[in-house]
């Protein structure tokens, strides 16, 4: 990373403002070229920018972070001018002709802040989910990703970890009068211990993946029984052709949107019922598979007639065409629109309510992966101590898998517990 870099920070277009940031060993002398003088660090000045001609593109302000102190840990500096293109690329001519510097990959800022120890990986996951967020509970999640939630947990998980590993080292290695002879109890408490709050974080991982990804709620039911009209009021917009006809929708229709903060996807699917007809026997199939695999289905019923599919115990069952019926729910008049968004809301928010810090399938392979290892070792523990030595392996296998969480690979620190907690070598 000996090279500087630099990049459009903002999106492009045109805008009020646009950020330019350099990055690297000669960011402050290509901004020196541009503006004639930095300010002292984290000091905002209004600088006239040149180019190697000496005439003026743009007057803005200049940020200058020192390395140790800026988001990649090098030398930052920003150039905040008027967000026009022309100026943009007038000064990406200039800074690109400058020797050393070079336009930044995608995603290079970010890379360069792990690398220099600013972030950890996960970190970087919460930022890039940050940048995603389109719902104020996806912005929440992924604010806590990036400030370190995760990281924080795997670092009690992988401490617990290297203490129970540093005993049993101990008794295999340094076995002395200062080593306690059986270190098997307080082995097993910090394997369970540790185990209970993975297994804890795992069962979340899946809702908080929900909540990056968003939910889907399938809406289902027979033929010509209001689903589209259902659709369409909850979108606000016509997103589905509605018609009187039976088997109007023969193909699955989807409306993304932000119920109460949550992300939801709504799925309108074909009539279910049989028949003759090849393309919307294709539709109902492809219903039936959707409405399987969602998080959550409506199911509309005709006024006395079963649904049309066996619900399970958290899906959402009520009659449709209130407006013609009186009971249920109306698409056209919006009666129970606002009693059924309530519903689906209260259900999706018992999924995610004790706020995992877990949030991609990665997160959730990596702890599956520790819990197993962590079993390993508690029966190996079990045997005795001439299982001591495979155990502490499964110890090491489970650190490893919790650092990967983080990207964080040090497993030196087994020997750094054993020194500070039992004087080894004094």
């Amino acid at each position: 990373m000996n090279d500087t870099i630099f990049a459009l920070a903002t999106a492009r277009g045109r805008a009020g403002v646009a950020v330019i940031r350099i990055s690297g060993p000669a960011a402050v002398e290509a901004a020196t070229r541009l503006a004639g003088a930095v300010p002292d660090p984290r000091q905002a000045a209004l600088r006239v920018l040149r180019g190697a001609d000496g005439a003026a593109i743009d007057r803005g302000l200049v940020l200058y972070f020192p390395k140790g102190a800026s988001f990649t840990g090098e030398n930052v500096v920003e150039l905040q001018v008027h967000g026009s293109p022309a100026v943009v690329a007038a000064l990406s001519r200039e800074l690109g002709a400058m020797p050393g510097l070079r336009m930044a990959e995608a995603g290079e800022f970010t890379r360069r802040a792990f690398e220099n120890g600013c972030m950890d990986l996960a970190q970087v996951e919460g930022l890039a989910d940050l940048i995603d967020a389109e719902t104020d509970r996806q912005r929440a999640q992924a604010l806590r990703m990036l400030s370190g939630a995760l990281g924080q947990r795997a670092e009690v998980w992988r401490a617990d970890l290297l203490r129970a590993a540093a005993l049993l080292e101990a008794t295999i290695d340094f076995a002395d009068e200062e080593v306690p002879v059986d270190v098997s109890d307080e082995v097993r408490g910090l394997i369970d211990r540790c185990r209970a709050s993975l297994a804890a974080e795992i069962e979340g991982a899946r809702a908080a993946e929900r909540v990056r990804d968003g939910f889907e709620v399938a809406i289902v039911g027979p033929p010509n029984v209001g689903k589209s009209t259902l659709l369409n009021a909850l979108a606000r917009r016509e997103a589905a052709l509605t018609s009187e006809i039976a088997g109007t929708t023969r193909d699955v229709i989807e409306v993304r949107m932000d119920l109460e903060g949550l992300p939801v996807t709504l799925v309108d699917t074909a009539g279910l019922r049989e028949t003759e007809d090849h393309v919307e026997r294709l539709g109902v199939e492809r219903a039936r598979s959707r409405a399987a695999e969602a998080d959550l289905r409506v199911i509309l019923t005709e006024p006395g007639q079963p649904p049309a599919i066996e619900p399970a115990e958290e899906d959402i069952v009520t009659p449709a065409k209130a407006d013609l019926h009186g009971d249920g729910i109306s698409g056209l008049t919006g009666q129970g629109i606002d009693a059924l968004v309530a519903a689906v809301v209260s259900r999706l928010e018992a999924r995610v309510a004790h706020s995992p810090v877990a949030t991609r399938e990665r997160h959730r392979q990596a702890m599956l992966a520790a819990v197993e290892a962590l079993e390993t070792a508690r029966d190996g523990l079990a045997q005795g101590p001439d299982r001591y030595d495979i155990c502490a392996e499964d110890l090491r296998s489970a650190i490893r898998a919790l650092e990967s969480l983080t990207g964080r690979i040090d497993v030196e620190n087994v020997l750094g517990e054993i020194f500070a907690s039992f004087c080894i070598g004094k």
